[in-house]
């Protein structure tokens, strides 16, 4: 395992852009990518797979919590969801490669990649071809080991990372079996996958798996999702950066 570069923990990472509903920015949508952009802080997005092999910046499976409409996103192609209303803005989805476009280098991506932990690995692919021709500084990361994985050997030149928390106690775990869950527990994939970064459940920290892959063994420390003054106390004493929502760091 080797640290990741400075340039990821250097400014708070603005999770799913900086976005504010209330004033009409929604998440993962261009506006909460631009303000972020003016605000110089790193940008986390969920990436998503299509019908037709596309990775599309949107965090849900589905469709329908943010958009008119319903659907499974795999079901779709990347046209039919560019066509997708969303309410609360007339913004619609973005591919990846139009994400890279509008950052264009200017701050770091930190792309996460969403998982039916089934094995498919063609999101990740897809996310190689892209991101060959992109410049800028960009870091991908998913809950999922097997993606995890599957960015190392896709694209070794790329800073990777796990996304974990202490229990996985959560409803949304309990349909994984139970091999998976504890491969993903204490980070025991970690000589598997190599990560460069953790980004761990703020509210789980301490805890001795993150301590150990920051203190031993030199990967950087990030925690999601910062949104209270309680929170941010608690990643600045036990991480090297935040992921944050709600509110704008000084």
């Amino acid at each position: 395992m080797a640290r990741a570069p400075a340039w990821l923990t250097a400014r708070p990472i603005a999770h799913r852009g900086l976005h504010d509903r209330a004033r009409g920015i929604v998440e993962n949508m261009p506006s909460a990518v631009d303000a972020a952009v003016d605000h110089r802080f790193a940008i986390e997005v969920d990436l998503q797979l299509t019908a037709d092999d596309e990775a599309m910046v949107h965090h849900d499976y589905g469709l329908g919590r943010l958009t008119e409409g319903h659907g499974d996103l795999r079901t779709m192609t990347a046209a039919d969801l560019r066509r997708v209303p969303f309410r609360d803005t007339t913004e619609r989805m973005m591919t990846l490669g139009e994400l890279c476009a509008r950052v264009d280098g200017r701050v770091p991506l930190v792309l996460e990649v969403k998982s039916r932990f089934d094995g498919d690995r063609r999101l990740a692919a897809r996310m190689a071809e892209v991101l060959r021709a992109y410049r800028g500084p960009v870091a991908a990361m998913s809950f999922d080991p097997d993606q995890v994985d599957a960015l190392r050997l896709l694209m070794p030149d790329v800073t990777r990372g796990i996304v974990a928390e202490r229990h996985y106690a959560d409803s949304e775990w309990k349909q994984l079996p139970p091999e998976k869950i504890h491969d993903m527990t204490a980070l025991r994939h970690a000589f598997r996958t190599r990560p460069h970064f953790v980004s761990y459940r703020v509210d789980d920290l301490p805890a001795p798996a993150p301590w150990i892959a920051r203190n031993i063994f030199g990967c950087a420390l990030i925690t999601w999702t910062v949104r209270t003054p309680e929170q941010r106390a608690r990643s600045a004493r036990y991480a090297d950066q935040m992921t944050f929502e709600g509110f704008i760091p000084e």
